[in-house]
């Protein structure tokens, strides 16, 4: 399909913005089983959303000359999630109608409402606000939707999930019945159908969710890291891609702020954005991003919303979203626009299973790679100073004049050392991670005999080798439910697909009681009694028989962060369960 059956006008306008052919949703919105339908879109952000909507509702905005209808109250209501994003809307829509004479308002928080009435009162055929503004206006007699041919939900899901149900609820009561209504979500959570099938007649269900750009142009990779190595794989993992701009997700503000300050701490230019952010910080924030003064931006789900970073080629989720659409929304940030981008995932450990099952629900084939070790980090600094130095550059006299100064004093090595060490000095430097390759290889070594383990009961973890399971976790997990100490357990065995452990039989009784009392449905890793070590098991490093090979001196014991390392990042290794009493 191509843009030729639109209105002239509007095909010009695209034709202007470079746009050759339909997006999937773009395309799907404009068949004629979904012309003046209420419809339900799932679409991927990214995916030419915006677009989509202005041409759905053409029929309702436009004249037989192409042209709008005259009209004071607004024809067309859009109604977005933040600020950023309405504002983002409302750009694309100038644009987009510009040429049909349309003119558009646009009511958000933040801004002057006093000069959004008077455009208002002046006549818009097209309004795209926030649902809190928007609600005042309504509630002031500045908004008057009795005229009202199309309402757009944009980001319906985020809209609710923000807590703005009883403002949509208000808008669209306020205007016809006889309406049209689109929601458009990259989800399709069970509030968004209640809402449709209250505020819809026979809508049209429209997904293209992997459809058009899916994640062909993102490519996803997951990293397995010890709790205590969360901040360490965020270091690494910015200095190997160095990408123009990255944006890494948290799920709370305090993470924002402390990762914040740790990366600005290190030397990276990063900026925040979460809810404890005045607007006048995010625009600050965003603008910083936009014109390069800042390369990296921490953010939380809800602060992110409604940004396009045009530059924004790397999303690294520090910690995990909470299901496979909210995975997929993050990561829409990047990819866009026919640009490739690139997803990565910092898995602890103890949650790779649950990683996995969200990755294969959500259809992703991920890529699980090492973290960037600091050679291999060095070796894409090497590549990429070459690859600077050797471009062709525009110099002047003023610039010949000191490099005759300079080869006059110094030699040409000399002075490309002096260089490169300067590019080196100005770029933090990467981080050491825990090395595990060998950690459950301990075959050679011999038991450490400990007094109070000559009887010992075995107890048993349904996760091995095969799930990342590594003594550095584990032994604190073990210490945590169980309700005892690092030096009240024996030797711990890893096998493939379990691992084994002992307790001083004398303590046996009191451990089962505490791992049941602490247990929780939401547990990873479930804890039986066993009849001894699991068939092909490796030492792992315990309270009473050392630690593995490669492990720091002390065994697991020591293998932790130090507080202030893993804060706040611990409480999001082994499962969560109530401490015992």
């Amino acid at each position: 399909m191509s843009f030729s059956d639109l209105p002239a006008l509007l095909a010009e306008a695209l034709a202007a913005r470079g746009y050759e052919a339909p997006t999937a949703v773009q395309a799907a919105v404009l068949e004629p089983e979904a012309a003046g339908r209420d419809l339900i879109v799932s679409a991927q952000t990214g995916s030419g959303k915006t677009v989509a909507f202005g041409l759905a509702i053409a029929g309702e905005m436009l004249g037989e000359d192409g042209r709008v209808v005259p009209t004071r109250e607004p024809h067309a209501l859009v109604i977005a999630p933040t600020r950023e994003l309405a504002l983002q809307v409302s750009r694309e829509l100038i644009w987009l109608y510009g040429p049909t004479g349309a003119r558009i308002a646009t009511c958000v928080g933040g801004m002057d409402a006093s000069k959004e009435r008077r455009q208002l009162n002046h006549g818009a055929h097209i309004v795209v606000g926030t649902p809190g503004r928007l609600r005042d206006h309504l509630e002031r007699g500045a908004l008057d939707l009795s005229n009202l041919r199309a309402a757009i939900l944009d980001e319906a899901d985020e809209m609710l999930d923000m807590g703005f149900r009883e403002d949509l609820e208000e808008i669209l009561n306020a205007s016809p019945n006889e309406r049209r209504t689109l929601l458009f979500s990259a989800t399709m959570p069970k509030p968004i159908v209640q809402l449709a099938k209250r505020y819809q007649k026979d809508a049209l269900r429209i997904s293209t969710v992997g459809e058009d750009r899916g994640h062909g142009d993102i490519a996803y990779q997951a990293v397995a890291v010890s709790p205590s190595d969360i901040e360490h794989a965020v270091i690494n993992l910015l200095r190997f891609h160095e990408a123009e701009t990255a944006i890494l997700f948290c799920a709370t503000r305090d993470n924002v702020r402390h990762l914040h300050a740790t990366l600005t701490e290190r030397g990276f230019s990063v900026v925040a954005l979460s809810g404890e952010h005045s607007q006048s910080e995010r625009n600050n924030a965003l603008q910083a991003l936009r014109d390069r003064r800042a390369r990296v931006c921490v953010a939380t789900d809800v602060a992110a919303r409604g940004i396009d970073l045009p530059s924004l080629s790397l999303v690294v989720h520090v910690e995990m979203p909470r299901d496979a659409e909210a995975l997929q929304h993050r990561s829409g940030r990047t990819g866009r626009a026919g640009k490739k981008g690139t997803a990565v995932l910092i898995v602890p450990y103890p949650r790779r299973r649950r990683v996995e099952m969200m990755l294969r629900g959500a259809r992703i084939n991920a890529e699980w790679i090492d973290v960037p070790t600091p050679e291999a980090i060095r070796a894409q600094d090497h590549e990429r100073l070459l690859a600077a130095l050797l471009a062709p550059i525009e110099t002047d006299e003023e610039d010949l004049a000191l490099a005759d100064r300079l080869l006059a004093e110094k030699t040409p090595q000399e002075i490309a050392a002096a260089l490169v060490h300067a590019h080196r000095a100005s770029m933090p430097q990467p981080e050491e991670i825990s090395d595990r390759a060998h950690s459950d290889r301990r075959e050679d070594r011999q038991p450490v005999h400990r007094e109070g383990f000559d009887d010992v009961a075995w107890f048993k973890m349904d996760i091995g080798r095969r799930q990342n399971a590594d003594p550095r976790w584990i032994l604190p997990l073990i210490c945590r439910r169980g309700g005892i100490t690092k030096n009240e357990v024996g030797a711990i065995r890893i096998g493939p697909n379990e691992t084994a452990f002992q307790v001083p039989r004398g303590l046996a009784s009191k451990f089962m009681t505490a791992v049941q009392r602490s247990a929780t449905e939401d547990d990873d890793v479930h804890f039986l009694p066993s009849d001894g070590p699991p068939q092909g098991g490796h030492g792992g490093g315990g309270g009473g028989q050392g630690g593995p090979r490669g492990a720091p001196r002390g065994g697991p014991n020591r293998a932790a962060a130090p507080r202030h390392q893993a804060k706040p990042y611990q409480r999001k290794g082994p499962p969560r369960g109530p401490r015992p009493q």
